[in-house]
């Protein structure tokens, strides 16, 4: 490669790899030398396969021989690899990727007499834009005030696991509560008081939670949490531990301190029980009970 060309392709933001047709590198950039740690000079010449067994499988095998044989063009998109080459990322924009997001595009160099002898691959990091489109999916699904999920994650989640309930006959509970007498301590102590129990009562709950479980925030002070691999008795348990950690201290902020208790009910789903609708509908009614009882309170649907 003379000098300029080199330059051009030393300097841009991609990783670019020549390899001939038994797959020897002919050409590793410098991008490829700072992301792989690997020298131009140790890798060019030797098969790439040696230093990236990853890739030799069938599927890309398959698309270089294509590129060779036909002169056609491949891209490799992350949303289908996420990465050809296991690089380390510089950076995942707060999101944590244990490897380097990648977008890939594989084409053919031909010489004087349009016979194709090489291929280039050309290498693009894409970590960035990835986490980037992670977090602003992840906004569209979460309630602003609390960070918990919303309404319409936790209906579509719902759906998702009663199907799957439908399908295998996994265990599913639903657990609702809301927060006792959330009108009084919002009149009483301020709006910013009332925002900052919703928070606190939300980070006390999604501690007791597993990675599985969806919490969700159903509408005002009422939050939804579901269950899923998991049967009554079990649902039953983890609601009063709710009841007892967001009863067990004061809530102090801004001057203005008190004690909150929260209400909860919960249905565990069975072949009673039609749609999603069912389901809420039974474990809001014994929420209504655990209220109609005293409060602070679990209580739940009789089947």
């Amino acid at each position: 490669m003379n000098k300029i060309p080199e330059q051009i392709c030393n300097s841009i933001n991609l990783g670019l790899v020549i390899l001939d047709a038994e797959f020897k590198v002919h050409y590793w950039n410098q991008w490829m030398e700072m992301n792989s740690g690997i020298p131009a000079g140790d890798i060019t010449g030797s098969v790439l396969f040696d230093y990236f067994p990853n890739l030799n499988d069938r599927k890309f095998l398959r698309n270089c021989k294509s590129i060779f044989a036909f002169g056609n063009f491949c891209f490799l998109s992350q949303k289908l690899h996420h990465y050809i080459f296991p690089f380390r990322p510089v950076s995942s924009f707060g999101l944590q990727f244990d490897y380097m997001q990648q977008s890939c595009s594989i084409f053919p160099i031909r010489n004087g007499n349009e016979k194709i002898e090489h291929i280039c691959i050309a290498v693009r990091d894409v970590t960035e834009i990835v986490a980037y489109e992670h977090k602003l999916l992840d906004a569209t699904r979460r309630d602003y005030l609390t960070g918990s999920f919303n309404r319409k994650y936790l209906e579509d989640k719902l759906r998702e696991e009663f199907e799957r309930h439908r399908r295998y006959g996994a265990p599913l509970c639903l657990i609702i509560f809301d927060i006792d007498d959330f009108k009084l301590v919002n009149d009483s102590c301020g709006h910013l008081y009332g925002d900052f129990v919703l928070r606190e009562v939300v980070a006390k709950v999604e501690s007791g939670l597993r990675t599985t479980d969806i919490l969700a925030r159903y509408g005002g002070e009422e939050f939804c949490c579901i269950l899923p691999e998991t049967g009554l008795k079990s649902a039953i348990e983890v609601a009063e531990r709710f009841r007892e950690s967001i009863a067990s201290e004061e809530y102090n902020f801004h001057g203005h301190s008190r004690k909150i208790t929260v209400s909860l009910g919960v249905a565990a789903l069975d072949k009673t029980i039609a749609n999603t609708d069912m389901l809420l509908k039974k474990a809001d009614d014994a929420l209504y009970t655990a209220k109609r009882e005293g409060k602070n309170k679990v209580r739940f649907a009789d089947h």
